[in-house]
């Protein structure tokens, strides 16, 4: 990446020691405001990838994590038929989706001056984060937030609490300014990229 403010992606070699060679797409682009650019390894054909999509990786732990032991314990279920697991699988993502509402909803509602504020300066954030745009922590997830409120409420015979989803914007994938698509094993070989 030779400048602020470029993308590039297409297919080569990365690693310049013969045994290490990985062919693969690099996927390049560095953002204004970044001191360096991110060069990131896939497998995925260069039209069929962003370095964009690199910024989804914290969304995607976390979805691992409330899967998980974070969540809704899906290791102790030990399930190996596919097909049984689909189902599970569908039934934890609408039962995510509805903690994350409820809790989202939850949060809106707080005062901010109960929370306490962010050291340092304040961080930017994306759209509709409003709790971070405010200089505030958060002191408890958006998640544990609705899936807290949902359990008590069932506890106490209360109505159930739904709330109204609002996702973040899909990141958008802008047209890389180069690309290059070797054709031969010649032209590759001229694409060697020290990683």
């Amino acid at each position: 990446m030779p400048t602020v403010g470029r993308r590039w992606q297409g297919r080569g070699e990365a690693f310049q020691a013969a045994p290490q060679r990985l062919r693969c797409t690099l996927l390049a682009c560095w953002e204004p405001g970044y001191t360096d650019p991110w060069l990131v390894l896939t497998d995925l054909p260069p039209c069929a990838a962003s370095a964009c999509w690199y910024g989804l990786r914290a969304w995607i732990e976390q979805g691992f994590k409330r899967v998980k032991r974070g969540g809704w314990q899906w290791q102790g279920t030990r399930m190996t038929d596919p097909l049984r697991a689909e189902r599970l699988w569908l039934a934890l993502a609408l039962a995510t989706w509805w903690c994350l509402s409820v809790g989202g909803e939850a949060e809106a509602e707080l005062q901010v001056e109960t929370l306490p504020e962010l050291p340092g300066e304040p961080r930017s954030s994306a759209p509709g984060s409003a709790r971070r745009e405010r200089g505030r922590w958060r002191l408890v997830g958006v998640f544990l937030r609705g899936q807290s409120l949902i359990l008590a409420a069932l506890l106490l015979w209360q109505p159930l609490p739904w709330g109204q989803g609002r996702p973040e914007p899909w990141p958008e994938m802008p047209t890389p300014q180069e690309q290059h698509e070797p054709t031969s094993p010649e032209s590759i070989k001229d694409k060697t990229l020290p990683v």
